[in-house]
């Protein structure tokens, strides 16, 4: 399906109870959905590869591995936040570590003594304050802060460039299966088969920092997959954290120029790392806590505009960002603005990392 890209599935599946049930729609009922024209009706209509469908499942579990998507009551909370969000992700390992508090660790691959320490030092660290450590499998500071987490006995979650069944670099296979034995993951939202090519690696990094609270900067340059994944951090309303560098040295330019430029907090020590995302912790427990019985909806027991209405019958049937509710509704995101803020004044809303909102 050429013209079926993710937010238009995103448009489709908002729209119906069940991701069968968009199968069973009929044209005029695809066309009614807004962002879905007379092209994307037609690619839903004429769509009969299922026999395609079956032999994805099949070769998914003869790999090892399981499908988990964003409608799974298990898709990981931090990572449902971000504004793209995968649809779904290949797994090999345990789903849970998905949704556990995580660091992000990402760096250069060629690291240097320094780094390599560095890495190692915050991932033993983080570990024995029960953090699960997120990076991309790669050579260098990747490596490192995974096999340096499998040995202090925690859980880190590899995000792959490629398919779940191409594990790259192949020097790393191991190192894959022995974070799978000990309880953690390897992930990919790219489908069976799929070549580590070049541009799949800056998409994943969107993946490496949604799935952390905060991601850590060991070593880097001025450009390249580290520098990346600290800007998706930021974009996500993440904490970025940075190893400073002495001037001069290979990876100093890029480290210290995210603290230069105050978009990095330097660490020293991973005092300073928990410091900062405490709190995200401590609210996570406390909204766990409150899991229970819910009471009714504040917004449904006050006098409300049309549109105040609207907005919130939208966000109690899920959290929505503000550029999916504004075209749910069909209202430009200047006018939707001012209404969220009064409802969050009001307390019937609020908004969470990445402009996303859901009801109170």
């Amino acid at each position: 399906m050429d013209n079926l890209g993710a937010q238009r599935i995103r448009l489709l599946l908002q729209s119906v109870e069940h991701p069968q049930l968009i199968f069973r729609l009929e044209r005029y009922e695809l066309e009614s959905i807004h962002g879905i024209g007379p092209k994307t009706a037609d690619e839903v209509l004429a769509f009969n590869e299922w026999e395609e469908v079956d032999r994805i499942l099949e070769k998914t579990k003869q790999t090892g591995a399981e499908i988990m998507t964003y409608w799974d009551a298990d898709y990981p909370d931090l990572l449902r936040e971000i504004y793209d969000p995968p649809l779904m992700l290949w797994i090999k390992g345990e789903r849970a570590a998905l949704d556990t508090d995580s660091i992000s660790i990402v760096g250069t691959r060629r690291v240097g003594d320094y780094g390599r320490k560095m890495a190692r030092k915050f991932a033993e660290e983080l570990v024995e304050h029960n953090l699960t450590i997120i990076s991309g499998l790669a050579y260098g500071v990747d490596g490192v802060a995974h096999q340096a987490t499998v040995e202090a006995g925690g859980k880190t979650v590899a995000v792959l460039g490629s398919g779940i069944d191409w594990i790259y670099p192949s020097d790393h296979k191991g190192l894959a299966s022995r974070i799978v034995e000990t309880g953690g993951a390897v992930i990919s939202e790219f489908p069976l088969g799929t070549a580590p090519e070049m541009g799949n690696f800056p998409v994943r990094n969107r993946i490496v920092s949604g799935l952390s609270l905060g991601t850590l900067v060991v070593a880097s340059g001025l450009e390249g997959g580290s520098m990346i994944t600290a800007k998706s951090a930021l974009d996500q309303n993440r904490e970025v954290f940075v190893v400073p560098h002495p001037v001069g040295h290979v990876n100093a330019p890029g480290c210290n120029s995210l603290i230069k430029r105050g978009m990095g907090k330097l660490v020293q020590n991973v005092e300073d790392i928990l410091a900062e995302v405490a709190i995200h912790i401590d609210l996570k427990k406390e909204k766990s806590e409150n899991d229970r019985p819910q009471r009714s909806p504040k917004w449904k027991s006050m006098e409300l505009d049309e549109l105040s209405v609207q907005i919130c019958e939208k966000l109690d049937k899920e959290p929505l960002h503000i550029d999916y509710l504004a075209e749910q509704l069909e209202v430009s995101t200047h006018e939707l603005m001012p209404k969220l803020l009064e409802l969050e004044m009001e307390g019937c809303i609020r908004q969470t990392a990445g402009k996303n909102f859901e009801v109170l």
